[in-house]
């Protein structure tokens, strides 16, 4: 029996499995006529072109067909739903933007605390004793504890509630390979759910990646968040 060399060979989408003359899998654009029909407007989606696609298909061929040039190499899917007027986002807003999801880094990791509370076992040893650290030291700051001082000068709170939480979503997102970079895909699942409710978020991402090789790294990314050179490598231990 013949095996067919693409039956477990995987494209990334906009292509599809070719065999070749060697008789060799190769992923090749998709033809966009073979995209499925969309049967509902929910399906729409928005690339970095500013340009609504009638489904996600649509958009990975067309990124496929364009790879090679500077608008290809710019296109990726920004957010689900059609194309909407975003204002500029201002230096001072984005400054802003980048304060609010750092914010919202670090109520995230307490909720995680606290949903473990209630599901034992869905934080692992390690992680759970570090985000419990993080979850007693902002109870105590948001109680107005007399030592609130002390506790926002010391650096392992600092480290706890500053550092910390870039660091557990930048891991959280490096997972498709967990290789130290997070690509545009990896991205899109934080890009997805910000982009649509703020319009600094398209800018926040694009500028993560200072070197534009479409790829952030840690530094990139802590970089992004206003923390310092140095504070990526620096990790607690006992």
């Amino acid at each position: 029996v013949c095996l067919d060399p693409c039956e477990k060979f995987q494209c990334p989408r906009g292509k599809v499995c070719e065999v070749n003359e060697k008789y060799r899998p190769v992923c090749v654009c998709q033809d966009p006529t073979t995209c499925p029909l969309s049967t509902s407007l929910s399906e729409r989606v928005c690339g970095t072109d500013n340009k609504t696609y009638d489904n996600p298909c649509l958009l990975f061929t067309t990124q496929c067909a364009l790879e090679r040039t500077k608008q290809g190499h710019r296109l990726h899917l920004d957010y689900t739903g059609p194309c909407r007027y975003v204002a500029p986002c201002q230096d001072k807003e984005l400054v802003q933007f980048s304060r609010q999801i750092h914010d919202w880094l670090k109520n995230t990791v307490v909720h995680l605390y606290e949903y473990d509370i209630q599901n034992p076992g869905s934080l692992t040893r390690k992680h759970r004793k570090i985000v419990k650290k993080i979850y007693e030291i902002h109870k105590h700051l948001k109680a107005g504890n007399k030592a609130s001082h002390l506790l926002s000068n010391n650096f392992e709170v600092n480290y706890l509630l500053n550092v910390y939480p870039v660091h557990w979503q930048f891991g959280q997102l490096d997972q498709k390979p967990a290789d130290g970079y997070l690509t545009h895909s990896e991205l899109a699942p934080l890009r997805g759910l910000l982009a649509p409710v703020d319009h600094c978020a398209s800018r926040f991402f694009d500028e993560c990646d200072s070197n534009k090789d479409k790829n952030i790294s840690l530094t990139e990314w802590c970089s992004c968040f206003g923390l310092k050179d140095g504070d990526h490598s620096k990790e607690l231990h006992g």
